[in-house]
């Protein structure tokens, strides 16, 4: 059993046993604390609250914020009015709880006879946004978080505009590896283009609760940007190690400054995840295969295509209404449209269309920006593999000629000494010939083949880089229009497939 889950139960246990004797305290019995459901029923008459509560207890989300007013409403009956009380009550209601419970000094007045305490306006507010701040910030950190999705890499399944909601739970929610953050940042503070969001000096180990499914073969993930361990911050948006390779590592030190990020303070990528941990992946001419299976792709997948017409150009009324957001004409009569294969069939039709080709790049013409970046393995965006998909407990044989394509997983991700030698491998000062994986691995790609920076370009997701799934599309909004001409009603509202 790991140290979180041990905290979790004795946390539970502890609220429990402080609910215990307060429900003493309070008239009731002690057990009535242990008996789920019931329990709530009996607390909500401690604190003389309607039963309709019990709705907002039964309601996802909702009951988060429920329990913490619960809290707060205990404490009231303890005579614990201060802003500093409740909101220490807020946040570790397993040692408060047992406090008023066990302490001989405290004692319970029903909320009838309490007298009514006047607070100001200032202390109504404060009292609304610090409740506010932690009931947002444990759903946001364990349960659902709202993301816009920024670039096109995922057309035509999800746009530049969508604002979507990712499920947490999904894939189990993460204890955060730097607890102590300004409130609803990221990695940066508010107004500043560099300044630090987070305390780096306090590092909690990865440990992810249990969650209610795996990562399925097509699931649409939200992750840690893998090689955002390293940034240059001058060019953020830009992946350190592909500067590396372009400029040579004294030039980026020379002309950037260069920071180190934990995980979870790493750039957050939203991508379909095509393999999983056991998987073996491979790219045939743009297609995918799993297991030496075509992966069944959803129908909003676009590739960039080459388009010829006889001497005519094609309209931008033809583009938009075949929802193409990305083209470059070459010629008067030659175009690359990224588009989907339904809006190929369509444009293929029209008279003036003399050729609708997707482009593929040939194999064995590798590309220098593709994993793992080596001339050992000359592969490309479209043909790529086969590579098999680390899984958490399996092991594989390692030599020179494949060190370089689980190089990173030993010595980034896994964090071992990692040293060649001519024709010799040491993996913590012992030679090696075998390497077992100790975390799972996944392989993500974006819908947008042919315009996406995905796991082609930087290899493989470790498990503790996941955040969850995304789930839903609660509004999107045209980056070309204003408001509030720029909302897309079809898009908005709709589930991610």
């Amino acid at each position: 059993m790991s140290v979180y889950m041990l905290l979790t139960i004795l946390f539970f246990l502890s609220s429990v046993a402080g609910l215990w004797k307060i429900f003493i305290k309070a008239g009731y019995k002690g057990w009535e604390a242990v008996i789920p459901f019931y329990n709530v029923y009996i607390w909500l008459k401690v604190i003389d609250k309607p039963l309709w509560w019990y709705l907002f207890i039964l309601t996802p989300f909702i009951n988060v914020f429920t329990v913490l007013l619960m809290v707060v409403e205990t404490l009231k009956c303890f005579r614990k009015d201060g802003l500093g009380e409740q909101a220490l009550g807020v946040l570790f209601p397993f040692v408060y709880l047992p406090w008023l419970g066990f302490s001989n000094k405290e004692t319970y007045t029903h909320p009838s006879k309490i007298p009514a305490v006047k607070k100001t306006a200032v202390r109504e507010w404060a009292d609304a946004i610090i409740f506010a701040v932690i009931a947002a910030t444990i759903i946001r950190t364990f349960m659902l978080e709202a993301y816009t999705i920024p670039t096109s890499s995922m057309e035509k399944s999800l746009l530049v505009g969508d604002y979507l909601f990712v499920s947490k739970l999904s894939y189990g929610p993460k204890v955060p590896k730097t607890p102590i953050a300004f409130p609803f940042t990221h990695h940066t503070l508010p107004l500043t283009d560099y300044t630090r969001s987070y305390l780096k000096w306090i590092r909690l180990p990865h440990y992810r609760f249990p969650a209610l499914r795996d990562i399925a073969n097509n699931h649409v993930v939200v992750f840690h940007y893998p090689e955002g361990d390293t940034v240059a911050l001058q060019l953020q948006n830009q992946s350190y190690y592909s500067l590396v390779r372009e400029m040579g590592r004294e030039a980026v030190w020379q002309h950037y400054d260069v920071i180190s990020r934990p995980v979870d303070k790493r750039e957050n990528y939203i991508k379909r995840c095509v393999a999983i941990p056991g998987d073996t992946f491979e790219m045939r001419n743009g297609t995918i295969y799993i297991n030496d299976q075509v992966l069944d792709e959803p129908g909003d997948v676009q590739h960039n295509y080459h388009v010829t017409t006889e001497d005519r150009a094609i309209s931008s009324r033809l583009i938009n209404r075949l929802n193409i957001t990305e083209w470059r004409q070459l010629t008067q009569n030659s175009y690359i449209l990224a588009m989907t294969e339904t809006a190929a069939n369509e444009l293929q039709r029209l008279d003036y269309v003399t050729r609708v080709e997707k482009t593929i790049r040939a194999k064995g013409r590798g590309d220098r920006h593709i994993f793992p970046h080596d001339p050992s393995y000359p592969w490309n965006e479209d043909n790529f593999g086969p590579l098999y998909i680390p899984q958490k407990g399996a092991t594989i044989g390692i030599n020179t000629d494949n060190i370089v394509l689980y190089e990173r997983i030993i010595s980034v991700y896994e964090g071992h000494d990692l040293l060649i030698e001519g024709d010799r491998i040491y993996i913590n000062g012992q030679e090696s010939h075998s390497y077992t994986f100790e975390m799972d691995y996944y392989w993500m790609v974006g819908d947008n083949r042919h315009n996406s920076a995905d796991s082609r370009s930087w290899g493989f997701v470790p498990e503790d880089h996941i955040v969850g799934r995304a789930m839903f599309v609660w509004l999107s909004l045209s980056p070309h229009k204003g408001f509030p001409a720029n909302i897309r009603f079809d898009k908005s509202l709709r589930v991610i497939r």
